[in-house]
Formats: structure tokens, sequence, C-alpha cells
């Protein structure tokens, strides 16, 4: 492969050296890695993120290693908004992973692929390695586009990124000239969007760093290319996560399957409307009956996984 790889790590190592193996299988020819520091406050800490550090030592291909660790606790917020900025800093154009974001082999090679195809094309700010449709496919090719960048597995150039600010310090006026009613065209999906991005930017929701992203993609009006394939499987749910902590969550442990290659390319860049509803409804609505079917959901998990067992 040709892309340099960023991997955000911490204090998991049982995910970690996961991730890392499949880092390892692609042989990137670049290895950003970036870490916090230990919390004072939580005991054998240190020692955790010592040994899942350990692990980078483990690079045994042609790579060039970069290490950006923090001594101190930053903070989901700062340390990977600093570090991807430290990344972009260096490079044009990265991969990014984090530690409990297990990627098939296939997801290096279509993001490989799109950094070089959408290089210069200025309506695409995304590429990403989730697909959350659950088994439905939206077209006969090998990604459509999306408003939604999904971060669990993804890439991006240095070019979208100048655009990211943790702050959003222009929410204010996105929010009072009601530009969010042009960029969702739903009154459901503006209150839903108004009231995180509100949240993110009062510091109300204070351990975020992704939702800063998707708002500077939305202002900038770009796209995501999203595969048809789930090329991500986040491993990281349960105890130990910093958000995704509810085990019997229905986009736990996604199954992978690997994109087919070579890359059947959409013959124009217009976004999938159907699949981004469908992403709304299951992943960010937060009014209750969506609460009541996600709960739902998470009661059937556990019973599957209940009867599995006995």
């Amino acid at each position: 492969m040709k892309t340099p790889v960023a991997f955000i790590i911490f204090n998991r190592t049982d995910t970690t050296v996961k991730v890392f193996e499949a880092i390892r299988q692609a042989q990137p020819p670049k290895l950003f890695v970036i870490a916090d520091g230990p919390r004072q406050d939580k005991i054998g800490e240190a020692e955790k993120c010592a040994a899942t550090r350990a692990i980078i030592d483990r690079v045994d291909w042609e790579c060039e290693v970069k290490t950006n660790y923090s001594d101190t606790n930053l903070g989901c917020r700062i340390r990977l908004a600093s570090g991807i900025d430290w990344v972009f800093e260096q490079v044009e154009e990265a991969i990014i992973l984090e530690d409990d974001c297990l990627p098939d082999p296939t997801f290096f090679t279509f993001c490989d692929e799109m950094l070089e195809k959408y290089r210069h094309d200025t309506r695409i700010v995304s590429v990403s390695g989730t697909n959350y449709q659950l088994g439905r496919r939206r077209t006969s090719d090998s990604y459509y586009f999306s408003r939604y960048p999904h971060c669990w597995g993804w890439a991006t150039w240095r070019r979208a990124w100048q655009y990211y600010d943790i702050d959003m310090k222009i929410w204010p006026i996105v929010r009072d000239g009601n530009w969010l009613g042009d960029i969702l065209d739903d009154d459901a999906q503006v209150k839903t969007w108004q009231k995180t991005f509100e949240s993110v930017y009062n510091r109300t929701m204070n351990t975020t760093w992704d939702y800063q992203w998707t708002f500077a993609c939305w202002i900038e009006n770009g796209l995501t290319a999203i595969p048809n394939d789930n090329l991500i499987s986040n491993i990281g749910f349960g105890v130990g996560a910093t958000h995704t902590t509810k085990v019997y969550n229905k986009f736990a442990n996604l199954p992978t399957t690997a994109i087919s290659l070579p890359l059947q390319h959409p013959q124009f860049c217009v976004r999938d409307a159907a699949a981004d509803l469908y992403t709304h409804q299951n992943l960010f609505d937060y009014t209750l009956p969506a609460r009541i079917r996600n709960v739902i959901t998470r009661y059937r998990l556990y019973q599957k996984s209940k009867y599995s067992k006995s």
C-alpha cells in the first residue's frame, strides 16, 4: 500500500494488538501513532498505557514510525483532534484507525484507491470503511456517497481536514441563520442535530471530537464515500470504552465482508438520500420512538446471547 496510517491508541492491549496485526499485514510505508497519557486517578492505568505502546515496537516491516505520545491525559476530545492535526502537518493524506476498529484487509486497498481517485475532487471530503446499512446494498457499484463522515476506520486529505475546528466557532452563525435547515431539508433531523451541535459547542458534551468533523464536512457541503460492503468491525464495545459502553448494541462487532476488486466506481457523484435517512433513523435519532426501537433491539440481542450460551 502507499498511504500512511495513523493509529490512535490508549490503554487497551487486547483490541490494540488485533488492529495492529491488521496494519502489520497491510504494511503501510509510514505509521503515525497517537497515544493519550494515563489518568492520574486510575490505578494501574500508567502500566496499561505503557503495555499498549509497547505493541508498536513489533513493527517488523520497512516502515517509518512516528509517535506522538502524551505524558498527561488530554481526554478524547483534545487528544484525537491534536493527534490528527499532527499527522496532517506532515502528510497530504492518511488512513485513520482507532484501537478498536478492526479492518478487513481490503479496507486498505479501498482507501488507497479512493484517496488517489478523489485527491483533487473537493466535493469528496472523506472515505469511510464502515457501512451502517445492516446488509442493505444501496447501489450496484462498490460504494455510494453520503453526508455522514463515519469515523470507525476512515481516510481523508489535508485539504479537507483544514476545515476542522474543534471549537466550532461559526456554529452560532449557522444556528441563528437556520443554515442547518438548508443542509438537512428535514425538520426532525434539524432538531436532532441542532441539539447535538449546541451541546458540543457549549461543552455540555465535552468528550467528543467527531461531531466537529461532521459539522466541518457539512458546512463545506462535502460528501463521504461509503463502501457497500462493511469493512470495519468495532470490537471495543463494553468495559473500558469511552463512548461505546453498551455491549448489546446492534452496531457492535459488525461482520466485515471483503470488497470486490477491481472497484466499480459510480458514474456520477450524488448523495444517496435513502441510505442517509436509514443511517439517521438508526444511528442518530434520539427521539422517544427511536429510543424504544433501540431498547427493543438491545433486548433481543441480549436474549439471543443468553440462549446461545445455555
